[in-house]
């Protein structure tokens, strides 16, 4: 006979979780001690939040779901901004809560929220566990359904007496499960509508993105030599420097790959997610160009995206059947390679200017020359993430970490405490603005405990700088918007870390690089002005590539 917490803990050793993140409560007591004694590390966080955070950066990473824990009540609740974002962005993950429990009411409704109704609409699955002995096939089922196609969060509420009630009941193994492929008369006709195609243009986005399909993706842009964009949760599905990159669609139109977008006359979409914000708008007349969806499920059919074809089935196997067909016959738009250098010249203007607080452009130039090929840059969600979007190049699949699904701030810090712990040989950079970074900034003390290599640059402008830009595009008056900031090199000392203020733009390079050499968490607060890139991209929303001439 084995108590329920010590199934719970089995069960989830059986699926391969090593870590566990969060903040347990009184009703989780038992799991706690069923964990004391497993191979199971507890990672205690100093708020339920960036324990989501990191669970769901563990399912991005992995493709396994990473496991969070917490209290009944508010520590539930607190979850769920993480489901959220774990939710849209297909990030497969487990949330355990506890509750009181169902079998006496001694405490009557203190604490009790409905948590299985909240999570309901940001998961894959929610349950409350009623008895011990379902407890294996519960958790069997919750991995099942959080790694399958579409990945996502699954949520378990396990009530302290179930936690506490004993069963004889085994283990539910788990087995590979092959994805279906995708039928061979929609690969044929996909194929036959590129080789008609005279200007194909590939679209990779998030759901391309997924680790298992680096090397397909990549084999498939070698094999057709066709010119590929991607969205920004697609941005680095394709390893390596090719030449057939156009870009990053870092906004929904007018930006300079949109340009490759109107001349194409197919648009090959893999793994396309409508959660994203748009990389393209769809019109509704004809004389756009012809769109097919590749994807593991069919596509969301939106104002902005109606596929005219659809290849639906594992994305690995389709893109390299096509290849197959393609192989040797498509030879690359001259046009669209051409366009591609003034897209790359464009966007790398003003990569090294000296101007202090330092530019956006310039803080991407700097950051991509500290950071390896493998090294991984997770941010948080502001203004700098379109200046990321677009400049920042990429050679190695995730490692370049961004939200553009929910797009919640507070997510870059644990999503870089969460890479720093899967590949601690590597080099961590968190880029967080300074409104962010304040959400879940306690977890420098969470990083430091943990003897993390880790750095993290704070973006300083006193604002919430994002919303101020979006105030200036619609003409507002600057209103609202700016906040004042501790004295961050004093703060991130008191966690027992390392803090940096750069004082100079040719600073920010050598601080970033001795701060890595050094090892241990580090934190750099740099001052940034958005303000004439502002100006400079508002103008450069109302133009082409090649009407505009460089800014002084």
């Amino acid at each position: 006979m084995s108590k329920g917490s010590d199934l719970l803990v089995a069960a989830l050793e059986n699926e391969g979780v090593d870590r566990i993140f969060g903040i347990p409560g009184e009703e989780n007591l038992d799991v706690v001690e069923s964990l004391r004694t497993s191979k199971i590390e507890l990672v205690l966080t100093r708020h339920e939040q960036a324990a989501a955070f990191m669970a769901a950066t563990h399912g991005r990473l992995t493709g396994r779901p990473g496991v969070c824990i917490s209290t009944l009540g508010p520590g539930a609740l607190n979850f769920t901004t993480g489901a959220a974002y774990a939710h849209l962005g297909a990030m497969p993950m487990l949330m355990i809560t506890g509750q009181k429990p169902i079998m006496s009411a001694r405490q009557a409704r203190f604490q009790i929220v409905d948590i299985i109704g909240a999570m309901r609409p940001v998961t894959k699955m929610t349950r409350q566990i009623v008895s011990a002995a379902s407890i294996p096939t519960i958790v069997r089922d919750a991995f099942r359904v959080a790694t399958e196609e579409r990945p996502g969060p699954v949520h378990l509420e396990l009530p302290e007496d179930i936690a506490a009630e004993t069963a004889d009941v085994a283990l539910v193994p788990s087995h590979p499960i092959d994805r279906p492929v995708a039928a061979p008369a929609a690969i044929e006709r996909a194929a036959a509508m590129i080789l008609a195609a005279k200007r194909p243009l590939i679209m990779i986005g998030a759901a391309g993105n997924r680790p298992r399909l680096v090397e397909p993706l990549s084999d498939f842009v070698r094999r057709t030599r066709i010119p590929f964009f991607n969205t920004q949760m697609g941005k680095g599905a394709v390893t390596g420097g090719s030449n057939l990159y156009l870009g990053t669609a870092a906004l929904s139109e007018r930006d300079y790959v949109h340009e490759a977008i109107d001349r194409a006359d197919l648009i090959i979409s893999i793994g396309h997610d409508t959660v994203e914000k748009p990389p393209f708008l769809m019109g509704q007349v004809a004389g756009g160009p012809k769109v097919i969806h590749v994807g593991y499920v069919s596509a969301s059919v939106e104002q902005v995206f109606h596929p005219d074809a659809e290849v639906v089935g594992d994305i690995g196997a389709t893109v390299t059947a096509l290849a197959d067909r393609l192989g040797g016959r498509l030879d690359p738009d001259q046009g669209m390679l051409g366009l591609r250098q003034q897209i790359l010249e464009r966007i790398n203007d003003r990569a090294e200017e000296d101007r202090f607080p330092v530019t956006p452009q310039r803080l991407v130039h700097d950051v991509r020359a500290v950071m390896p090929e493998d090294g991984i840059v997770c941010l948080d969600n502001g203004m700098y993430k379109i200046w990321f979007a677009r400049n920042y190049r990429t050679h190695v699949a995730n490692t370049l970490l961004l939200d553009n699904a929910l797009a919640t701030m507070g997510a870059g810090l644990p999503s870089a405490m969460m890479a720093a712990l899967l590949h601690p040989g590597r080099r961590v950079l968190a880029v967080c603005g300074d409104g962010g970074f304040m959400m879940n900034s306690q977890e420098m003390e969470t990083a430091v405990r943990l003897g993390l290599n880790l750095v993290v640059l704070i973006l300083d402008d006193s604002a919430y700088g994002m919303i101020r830009w979006k105030q200036a595009v619609d003409e507002f008056a600057d209103y609202g918007m700016t906040f004042g900031n501790p004295d961050f090199v004093a703060y991130a000392n008191s966690y027992g870390a390392t803090g940096h203020r750069v004082t100079a733009v040719r600073d920010l390079a050598p601080t970033l690089e001795a701060a890595f050499k050094a090892g241990g968490v580090h934190l750099v607060a740099v001052p940034i002005d958005y303000s004439e890139n502002t100006r400079v991209l508002i103008q450069e929303l109302h133009h082409k590539v090649s009407d505009i001439e460089p800014a002084e």
